[in-house]
């Protein structure tokens, strides 16, 4: 298929191949002044009519890792379409009618991304917009996930994806070569002496190792958590990326595992496969019936080696009965820590009134809002204290 309008009236290729790098770097993909030169000399040696030739040319020029490939596609689907929907184009970025399916994922971050106005604006203009965005991030610390705008909710987003999760570190009972370690290592010691002929004899030492404890995520996408179930989902990629010993289980009315899906390295990929994965999105909740699955069919794989439990979920029961407090009361038992997070926290007059909160509440070692960015760092805070490790209390925020 020619793609004609690679040269619009407005000028040469060049033009495009740097606006096209401008939306790259905006949808995430790092695209330096190199790499534009680079694509605007590969493109002068092939067939510029050819839609097919100039894709694998600028993907073999700017796609560096596998998970960008992704977005580069549709990044260059939007930019070099018809001549004639340009203009539309710029405007609102809509889908053509032939077109009107699911998206696809990363579809929603690259249409903003080409949406944004040009590069080359005033410099007052990139001015304001900095003072300004001092006083939108307090604003945005404190106010709550469900009253956000589309534009809000993506500046969360992306906070989010640049959160970093200290290791709270878990001694382990194995041992590794130490130099400070208490114990004698034996075998290292006398092989180190033979090559002496035992007239030297270095003592060589073990220390405990440690790891960073696991963390087990029980996230409810019920209808009720629907304004934060996906808000929820990109701090828990966020973690995942950065530690390997994470599980995550979304919870409605069946329990389901997603974290092979969460490994994706690009975001919406990963929620992507989240959602193709699960069959009870925003649907109802049955919280005993979901951690039922999770005690009998989990429990001994992923709780081992002192596991912190985070279970997300605003306790709203639909079948509240002993069987809820059982294995509330088994999943405490089974884990070194059980932090309930709770979106109803929120209200500053909030009591547990609801049978289901009851029932979980005793079984909890801390109960915390998590509702805004300004609760999220405080549960990394949580996480990557040391001693979430060694104790139980139950945490409560003041009324």
């Amino acid at each position: 298929m020619p793609i004609d309008h690679l040269n619009p009236p407005t000028g040469l290729i060049a033009d495009n191949v740097v606006g096209f790098a401008r939306a790259l770097r905006a949808a995430g993909i790092p695209v330096g002044p190199g790499a534009v030169i680079d694509a605007f000399n590969a493109l002068r040696v092939i067939d510029i009519g050819n839609r097919a030739d100039v894709f694998t040319t600028l993907q073999s020029v700017f796609v560096t890792r596998h998970e960008h490939a992704l977005v580069f596609a549709q990044a260059f689907d939007l930019f070099f379409r018809a001549a004639e929907e340009w203009k539309h184009l710029l405007d609102s970025i809509p889908l053509p009618d032939h077109a009107k399916k699911k998206p696809r994922p990363a579809s929603r971050r690259v249409q903003e991304a080409m949406s944004q106005p040009s590069m080359s604006e005033a410099p007052q203009a990139h001015e304001q917009e900095l003072r300004l965005s001092v006083s939108d991030k307090e604003v945005l610390q404190k106010k709550d996930f469900a009253q956000m705008s589309a534009a809000e909710i993506a500046q969360v987003t992306r906070a989010i994806a640049q959160m970093k999760l200290p290791q709270a570190e878990l001694r382990t009972r194995r041992y590794q070569p130490d130099a400070r370690g208490l114990r004698l290592d034996l075998r290292r010691t006398l092989r180190g002496s033979l090559r002496t002929g035992g007239d030297i004899v270095d003592i060589r030492r073990l220390g405990l190792i440690d790891k960073p404890a696991p963390i087990v995520a029980l996230l409810d996408i019920s209808g009720s958590m629907s304004e934060y179930t996906r808000l929820f989902l990109h701090f828990l990629h966020a973690i995942t990326d950065a530690r390997k010993r994470v599980s995550v289980f979304l919870f409605g009315t069946r329990l389901t595992n997603v974290t092979r899906a969460l490994r994706a390295r690009d975001p919406d990929e990963a929620l992507a496969s989240c959602s193709s994965a699960v069959q009870d999105w925003a649907g109802g909740t049955r919280i005993a019936t979901s951690l039922h699955s999770f005690n009998k069919l989990w429990g001994r794989r992923v709780l081992g080696q002192g596991a912190i439990v985070l279970l997300i979920s605003d306790g709203l029961e639909r079948e509240a009965d002993a069987r809820l407090a059982f294995e509330m009361d088994r999943l405490h038992r089974s884990c070194r820590r059980l932090i309930w997070l709770n979106p109803l926290l929120r209200f500053g007059g909030f009591e547990a009134k609801a049978q289901g909160i009851k029932m979980m509440l005793p079984h909890v070692d801390e109960f915390r809002p998590v509702h805004n960015l300004s609760s999220i760092e405080g549960l990394i805070a949580a996480l990557s204290s040391t001693s979430t490790l060694h104790h139980r209390s139950l945490v409560r925020p003041a009324a």
